[in-house]
């Protein structure tokens, strides 16, 4: 055995081996080498590329345009490992066609040494190394095939990556473009909303009062031109108040004389007498009705209101004259007078309660619903002095104040407060009845006339009323009972 045996000849120093040792081969079918895992089961690179297409053209139907872009990135990773592989096999294969010129070139040398058994085991081994040769000639094509394939799904990938990260791009700055858009919109929208509001908080108060203002004008001009039904009943009405407060002043004046003709001689010792119709609108005078009656300009004179006849009686302050006319706080009570002279005292009394005044309640009712009513006037004093100028002057009286203007000059504008008082006049001549007592503030007062005395009755009730509205009992100078009223 140690003849036959035949020194290895060294093996070349370029030579570089993939692995540590000899691959396992076993015959396949038509006597083809097959190179076998581990495990055994059989893997061909061509099938692991199929499969993972077939899996990423499966999936690719169910991802969206970020997760597919993501697996594009997974697959051009795969792709390039895939390559990597290939070239360390290229290099394997390289080292294996060396290793198989060595070893064939071996058992060419060596079978020109042997004879017999030894002879035919080295023509075996030739001959399976030939086959080895053409087996790994095959592989190598197949190899190659799957790098093209490899190399074109890498570039598929790629270009595929490629094009979903540019269609993200897009939908990105799409996305972006649109949500500014929008900002913009929604703040332009704002802006114009703001600056509406704006406009309309600025000017909404001067066009309720413009408007309001040519309603009330609208109304006086249609008032003038086309009186209605209403106008015509109120005519009717005014006639009829006229004729009742004549048939009035008749039966009470019949009845004083049947009263005095019934006293006799008890009538002779009467001096003063009241003279007028107990009603609101009317006035009330002293009158003498004995020749040993004293001049009232000698005597002291007081009114007084009661609640009742025999009840407290509360002073009218101011009323010191021989006329009195009576305003709305004295409508229901009875009215008193004093009059003293040479320390003797007589004391008439109203023989009923003052009256209203027919209709003055729902014309007063009709003027709340506006905003502001204007009244013609003149102003008689100012400041307990006689005003020359008899000019017509307008007086507003609003829901929240009170103002006296000629023209477009303002004489007084208050609101109203507790220094502000308002009464019809107390005392003066036959226009008694149609004259008020207005104070605005502490220092400054007016006395003004009106057209009619429901003009004037009915601007000291509406007053009033505006007044109660703000919490404020507007009355006359120390009139107590109009507060408690």
């Amino acid at each position: 055995m140690q003849s036959l045996a035949v020194p290895r000849p060294p093996v070349s120093a370029d030579v570089v081996f993939a692995s540590t040792r000899f691959p396992n081969y076993k015959n396949g079918a038509d006597d083809q080498a097959v190179n076998t895992n581990e495990d055994g089961k059989l893997v061909s690179m061509k099938e692991v590329i199929a499969r993972e297409t077939a899996q990423l053209l499966e999936q690719q139907k169910r991802l969206s345009v970020r997760d597919l872009a993501s697996k594009f990135e997974k697959g051009l990773a795969a792709a390039a490992k895939l390559s990597d592989e290939a070239k360390l096999r290229d290099v394997a294969c390289l080292e294996k066609h060396v290793l198989l010129k060595k070893l064939r070139d071996a058992l060419e040398s060596l079978r020109g040494r042997v004879v017999g058994k030894n002879k035919d085991d080295v023509e075996e081994a030739i001959s399976m190394v030939e086959a080895l040769a053409v087996q790994l000639t095959q592989r190598e094509g197949e190899l190659i095939q799957e790098k093209a394939e490899v190399k074109k799904l890498a570039n598929f990938l790629q270009q595929a990556s490629e094009d979903a990260k540019k269609i993200v791009d897009e939908e990105r700055a799409f996305a972006r473009t649109e949500i500014e858009n929008a900002r913009a919109a929604v703040q332009r929208v704002e802006e114009a909303l703001q600056e509406q509001e704006r406009m309309s908080q600025a000017s909404g108060s001067e066009d309720m009062e413009a408007l309001m203002k040519e309603v009330q004008e609208a109304r006086r001009i249609k008032m003038l031109h086309q009186p209605s039904k209403v106008m015509d009943m109120e005519h009717e009405l005014q006639a009829l108040r006229v004729q009742l407060a004549e048939k009035s002043k008749r039966s009470i004046e019949l009845q004083k004389e049947l009263a005095i003709s019934r006293k006799g001689e008890e009538s002779a010792s009467c001096l003063f007498d009241l003279n007028g119709t107990t009603a609101l609108g009317s006035y009330l005078q002293i009158q003498p009705c004995s020749d040993r009656a004293p001049e009232l300009s000698e005597c002291s004179i007081q009114w007084y209101r009661m609640t009742s006849e025999g009840g407290n009686r509360d002073i009218i302050s101011g009323a010191t004259k021989s006329i009195y006319a009576p305003e709305p706080s004295d409508v229901g009570r009875i009215l008193q007078v004093d009059i003293i002279s040479d320390g003797q005292s007589i004391t008439l009394t109203t023989s009923d309660p003052i009256d209203p005044a027919a209709g003055l309640g729902n014309y007063v009712e009709a003027l709340v619903r506006r905003h502001e009513t204007e009244f013609k006037v003149v102003i008689i004093q100012m400041n307990s002095v006689d005003h020359p100028s008899e000019s017509i002057h307008v007086l507003h009286v609003g829901k929240m104040r009170m103002k006296l203007c000629k023209g477009k000059t303002t004489v007084a504008k208050e609101y109203y407060s507790s220094s502000m008082q308002l009464c019809g006049v107390r005392g003066g001549g036959n226009a008694a009845a149609q004259a008020s007592f207005w104070q605005p503030k502490v220092g400054l007062s007016f006395v003004l006339g009106f057209e009619s005395e429901r003009e004037r009755n009915a601007a000291i009730m509406l007053a009033r009323r505006f007044a109660f509205d703000c919490n404020i009992m507007l009355a006359g100078p120390e009139d107590r009972a109009a507060q408690k009223h």
